[in-house]
């Protein structure tokens, strides 16, 4: 079971551990977002200082409609207490875990500031 809380911008957030591969690590407050159907995205300003491997450059649909161009790294996430490989997205916005990184999960959230955020693993995804 993941556990985070809701902020006071009303944004359901966990945090996560993520690692490079020299075993550099830095906790992280992400953004649940189900808009978000990759793993998850990282500020430029986190994948320097965790020496992510780059991987590829790949086109994004924003949900404002605006395609990007996003450099692509790996990644590696405590989830669930298990270390995991990922693929995270830079841009320059606050961390956010899309549903590839929930997959397997069932979320609930308590919509209130302060609320209990809840991933709890199902047992047949």
């Amino acid at each position: 079971m993941i556990t985070g809380s809701v902020n006071a911008e009303l944004e359901a957030t966990i945090r996560p551990t993520v690692q490079g591969p020299g075993r550099q690590e830095q906790d992280i407050e992400a953004i649940l977002d189900t808009g978000v159907d990759g793993s998850l995205t990282l500020p430029t300003s986190l994948i320097s200082p965790l020496g992510l491997s780059w991987l590829a450059r790949e086109q994004v649909l924003l949900g404002d409609g605006r395609i990007e161009q996003l450099d692509v790294y790996e990644a590696t996430v405590v989830w669930d207490g298990e270390p995991i490989r990922v693929t995270a997205d830079a841009a320059d916005i606050a961390p956010v875990a899309g549903m590839a990184l929930m997959y397997g999960y069932e979320p609930n959230i308590r919509n209130v500031e302060d609320g209990a955020v809840i991933l709890k693993r199902l047992t047949d995804p």
